[in-house]
């Protein structure tokens, strides 16, 4: 491995403050998917791994919650810190088990380390309220409290930054963690746990362990010690982890699935909507649940977009991630791929028409080429269901109205864009979308200071910004009386 730190290539599970292989000594593969070679065998969990780590979360936290919030925010910052400074080999481990360009990796660590040094900074600033009370004898006062140990599951598109965005408001606020990164990319969280320990992180703090999912997500939504659970993942996995966590009534973050449109309206810059459906759709070969699902085209410019923006995705170099010059990766698994290959043959199908791409490009695999259908309609799957792929179905419509219908014409609703420049029909769509996050002239709008989140059936709660603390606290309300006498 090609790793100026080589201790960042961690393959067990950790488990308060240790490093520990399963208790049967099972393993998991961990494959390239760019070549599908092997790359690393890390410790098959279960039930019993993980019963250990929420108790020894438990025991921490008593502990991480008594703690000066300007002490939790040292230890965070000093996680940022050993994250910046070994920005390449994250970059690298993140690359060789996911498969994106090595460029995308480098920013997502950067992306991901900015979560910890924001919420080291919002650690300190985490404000109760004093109310006017009912009678002269009581005082009400309002404080916020750790809501506890919580289970962060994690998917494998951003194997950095889904963890950084859920521990680092979770320990900035007090609370202790037990994470279960997807075991497609486990590697780069136990890299993000090795430099926790670095970092001086009490054991117990933060655990990381993957292996058995449905024995791990068991025990984190049946075990009563939980009192929260944040997932990031499909909607189906979604709506299973809610019902599991009634039993307990435990709080729960979901950012679920998406099917974001990327409208263009007659008044759009062209040429800057093709820039921001470039960046939107084609990040991460199309593997990101914000990215631009559908491209709604108004009548006036469809040709334009359509020409240009095929024009641009024929740019695009498709291969191995470490290599120069690639610029877009394989998909996560040979099953991904022939899925969004299912999509543009149903699509073609049904009367679109292939103007890039359809095909696995010559490399085989998990390859998929940047594509862009035509003359697509919403009877299709492209239109229906979220395509985590390289492929821009692009629709027709005529009106505002149709457009606003037409994006609105989804179960879900956490990301939407649109290009347009008169002032007025910008507030008229901005406010007719049903999304929790609307892009306006931009096609890139993660970041760790704007509240990240859905509506509908794209899930509940908010990461980042000054509100992704609130998903961690409690509100008690303390009634002081007899204070007359």
């Amino acid at each position: 491995m090609e790793l100026k730190d080589s201790k960042l290539w961690r393959t067990q599970a950790y488990i308060d403050g240790a490093w520990i292989d399963a208790d049967d000594g099972a393993t998991n593969q961990v494959v390239n998917p760019a070549n599908g070679e092997a790359i690393a065998e890390i410790a098959r969990c279960g039930t019993g791994e993980t019963r250990r780590a929420i108790e020894a979360a438990a025991r921490a936290q008593k502990d991480w919650r008594s703690r000066p919030a300007k002490e939790r925010s040292a230890y965070v910052r000093r996680l940022f810190d050993l994250m910046m400074e070994h920005q390449d080999d994250l970059a690298y481990i993140m690359t060789v088990e996911q498969g994106k360009p090595l460029a995308e990796s480098r920013g997502e660590v950067v992306y991901g380390a900015n979560f910890l040094e924001w919420f080291a900074e919002e650690a300190k600033r985490i404000y109760g309220d004093t109310i006017p009370g009912p009678a002269s004898d009581r005082r009400i006062v309002v404080v916020k409290e750790p809501v506890g140990v919580v289970g962060c599951i994690t998917p494998w598109n951003f194997p950095n930054a889904m963890l950084t965005r859920k521990i680092a408001p979770a320990l900035a606020t007090g609370c202790t963690v037990v994470c279960k990164p997807a075991n497609a990319t486990p590697l780069s969280a136990f890299a993000i746990a090795e430099l926790a320990d670095r970092a001086g992180i009490p054991p117990g703090v933060v655990n990381v362990l993957a292996g058995n999912t449905a024995e791990i997500g068991a025990e984190i939504t049946g075990n009563p010690l939980v009192r929260k659970l944040t997932f990031t993942g499909s909607t189906e996995v979604g709506k299973s982890l809610i019902r599991d966590c009634a039993g307990t009534v435990k709080r729960t973050s979901m950012e679920l699935g998406g099917n974001a449109p990327f409208m263009v309206f007659d008044d759009a810059d062209v040429d800057a909507a093709v820039v921001g459906a470039m960046a939107s759709k084609y990040r991460n070969a199309g593997q990101t649940c914000v990215c631009a699902n559908r491209m709604l085209v108004q009548a006036g410019v469809y040709n334009e977009f359509a020409e240009k923006l095929a024009d641009t995705v024929r740019e695009l170099a498709m291969g191995n991630g470490l290599d120069d010059g690639v610029t877009i990766g394989p998909l996560i698994d040979q099953g991904a791929a022939d899925t969004v290959k299912d999509m543009i043959d149903d699509a073609r199908t049904r009367g679109a028409t292939v103007v890039v791409g359809g095909d696995d490009g010559g490399l085989g695999g998990s390859f998929v080429a940047p594509t862009v259908l035509t003359e697509v309609s919403d009877e299709m799957r492209v239109f229906k269901e979220e395509i985590f792929g390289p492929v821009a179905p692009l629709v027709r419509f005529e009106t505002e109205e149709e457009g606003i219908r037409l994006a609105n014409q989804t179960e879900f609703g956490l990301a939407a864009y649109f290009y347009a420049r008169d002032v007025g029909r910008i507030w008229r769509v901005a406010e007719g979308l049903e999304y929790g996050i609307v892009g306006i002239n931009e096609g890139i709008v993660s970041n760790e200071m704007a509240p990240f989140g859905g509506m509908k059936e794209s899930g509940s709660g908010r990461e980042g910004s000054k509100y992704g603390c609130d998903e961690y606290l409690e509100i008690k309300y303390l009634c002081m009386g007899g204070l007359d006498t």
